[in-house]
């Protein structure tokens, strides 16, 4: 498959939240050739909401490696996701994948 590689990463991903993918990728069973799918969902009143999860990259896919973890992006969200961070938080009151818009 021809997919396109960036230079430029859209999204950033702490070193934090690739820990957590790693981690994630390894003890759930996740096949080694899906990679990290970001993009986002359409929600009421026109508000946008961002999604992860795993998937094998398709031909309409920007890809690109934050750390050791491949990242996919659907280039229709690329514009919508420029200039996110990706963070993980783990405390007492919560716990899981955050999305900061710079």
């Amino acid at each position: 498959m021809n997919h396109s590689k960036m230079s430029l990463e859209p999204v950033s991903i702490t070193p934090t939240a690739l820990e957590e993918v790693k981690n994630i990728m390894s003890h759930k069973g996740i096949p080694t050739d899906y990679s990290l799918r970001i993009g986002i969902k359409g929600g009421g009143c026109g508000a946008m909401g961002f999604v992860l999860g795993f998937d094998r990259p398709k031909d309409s896919d920007l890809a690109y490696s934050a750390g050791e973890v491949p990242v996919i992006i659907d280039k229709k969200h690329v514009m919508y996701l420029m200039g996110v961070e990706v963070d993980f938080v783990e405390g007492a009151e919560e716990r899981g994948f955050c999305f900061n818009k710079e």
